[in-house]
C-alpha cells in the first residue's frame, strides 16, 4: 500500500505542476512492484533524471569496478579505475578528504561551490534544494538550463 500512497501524494501535491502529466508513467513504474531491490529503483530514478536533464555521462556502478576501499582511498581508487585526472568536491567536503593522497596519485582535487538555482515553484516562498523532481515537474524542458545557471564552469 505504501507505493500507492506515495504515488497519490506526489500526484496530489504536484497536480497543478505544468509538466507532471508527462512524468506520471515513470512515477507509476517507479512505484510498481517491478523493482525488488532498492539499488535497481535508485538506478532507474537516476537514469530517468539524467534523461530529463539531458546528461549523457556514462553511469558506472561501484560494484562493476571491483573497488572496495573505504574513505578517501575509495574515492581515489574509483578515480583511478575510471581514468580520472580531476575529482570535483563540494568545497565544504574537501576538509574530510586526504588531499595528499590525490596529489600523490596525480589527480587534481578541485573544490566547487554549488549555488541552488531559483526557479518558479507551485506554492509559497521559494524553497531551495528540493527534489530534482520538483524542478522537472514545474519547469519541464527548461530544468537543465535552470540548474546550470550561475554554476561555476567545470571544464
Amino acid at each position: 500500500r505504501w507505493a500507492r500512497k506515495h504515488l497519490s501524494s506526489l500526484t496530489t501535491a504536484y497536480g497543478h505542476a505544468p509538466y507532471l502529466a508527462e512524468h506520471v508513467p515513470f512515477l507509476e513504474k517507479m512505484f510498481s512492484s517491478e523493482f525488488t531491490k532498492l539499488v535497481d529503483l535508485n538506478v532507474a530514478v537516476i537514469r530517468y533524471l539524467m534523461a530529463c536533464f539531458r546528461i549523457d555521462t556514462k553511469l558506472v556502478l561501484q560494484s562493476e569496478l571491483g573497488v572496495t576501499a573505504r574513505g578517501t582511498q575509495l574515492l581515489l581508487d574509483l578515480c583511478q579505475a575510471l581514468g580520472a585526472s580531476t575529482f570535483l568536491v563540494q568545497s565544504p567536503a574537501k576538509k574530510y578528504l586526504e588531499a595528499d593522497l590525490f596529489a600523490q596519485a596525480g589527480i587534481e582535487l578541485r573544490p566547487f561551490t554549488y549555488a541552488a538555482p531559483v526557479y518558479p515553484q507551485l506554492w509559497g516562498d521559494f524553497l531551495a534544494n528540493l527534489s530534482a523532481f520538483d524542478v522537472v515537474f514545474t519547469c519541464g524542458p527548461q530544468a537543465r538550463d535552470i540548474l546550470l545557471q550561475n554554476q561555476p564552469a567545470m571544464r
